[in-house]
């Protein structure tokens, strides 16, 4: 029998373990593995096997399932297998169109002498490069205009990139997308334990900046309506299509009327909301608003 590529030869009772361990994964993040990911997720738990010092995979399968590890290693599972994929200032464009339209249209709404509470929301926030480089976007702004007030929230669903996000140290190198003016004003440079080069983001921003746990696969979301930007980007090509209308629709509904919701640049097919219109690549701007 030919077996198709990075599928493994396993007995029974391991490709079960494997079959419901790639349906717990799908249950919790909403992504779908197939058995051809098998070697990929091996790779993945690698880690776990070296801290309980297990042999192999199915070893370690057998626990979570049938040794009372489930609830333990479920968080473990969910930071090793969802992707951490992140850039400051990733698909620049859309950072171009939160400083010279989304912002701007928030302040003309308000009017003159009024005060703008402007809340974004980075939906899929991983270690946080989105969220801080939209806080210095944010936070020049609030200081060319003193009307606005500004504060965003990430969500992610694993603790550990979550963890990383508000600790808000990164390797010099993952600043290198920052521009010159925001890395000064906003970026403290120092050293790690090994002497490497090493970069925080300054306390002012730190505390603007909410980081919180959420699975976007569970409804309805716990978070308050009236948003002004959503940022979705790069999450929605992991989910098949009901999930994908299900969670569109979700954020969606948090927006305020002329709040915007924004996906990665090759997901900008996958929205298909009545109420959303889009205004350049990745980018839709809700109804009921001016702008």
């Amino acid at each position: 029998m030919s077996m198709a590529s990075g599928d493994i030869a396993r007995p029974g009772a391991a490709n079960t373990r494997l079959e419901r361990f790639r349906n717990l994964v799908h249950e919790q993040t909403g992504i779908r593995l197939s058995a051809s990911k098998d070697q990929m997720i091996e790779s993945r738990l690698r880690r776990r096997l070296i801290a309980l010092d297990l042999p192999d995979v199915d070893t370690y399968l057998a626990y979570v399932f049938e040794g009372g590890g489930m609830t333990s290693e479920l968080g473990e599972i969910v930071d090793l297998l969802t992707t951490n994929k992140t850039d400051f200032f990733r698909e620049v464009a859309h950072f171009d169109l939160l400083e010279r339209r989304m912002i701007p249209e928030a302040l003309a709404l308000a009017g003159p002498g009024r005060q703008v509470r402007f809340r974004f929301w980075s939906a899929a926030a991983s270690t946080g490069a989105e969220a801080w480089s939209a806080a210095m976007l944010l936070d020049r702004a609030a200081r060319e205009d003193d009307r606005l007030r500004w504060a965003i929230l990430g969500t992610d669903i694993s603790t550990g990139v979550l963890a990383s996000a508000r600790k808000a140290v990164y390797a010099a190198a993952e600043l290198s997308p920052v521009p010159g003016p925001l890395k000064t004003r906003y970026v403290m440079s120092g050293r790690g334990p090994a002497s490497e080069p090493l970069c925080r983001i300054v306390p002012e921003l730190r505390a603007r900046v909410r980081f919180e746990r959420m699975n976007l696969t569970e409804f309805p979301y716990q978070i308050e309506d009236g948003v002004d930007v959503c940022f979705l980007r790069n999450v929605l090509i992991y989910f098949e299509p009901d999930l994908q209308r299900q969670v569109v629709a979700a954020c969606a509904g948090r927006l305020r009327p002329g709040g915007y919701l924004v996906v990665g640049h090759s997901e900008s097919m996958i929205v298909r909301q009545p109420d959303l219109t889009q205004v350049v690549p990745g980018a839709f701007i809700k109804s009921g608003g001016r702008g």
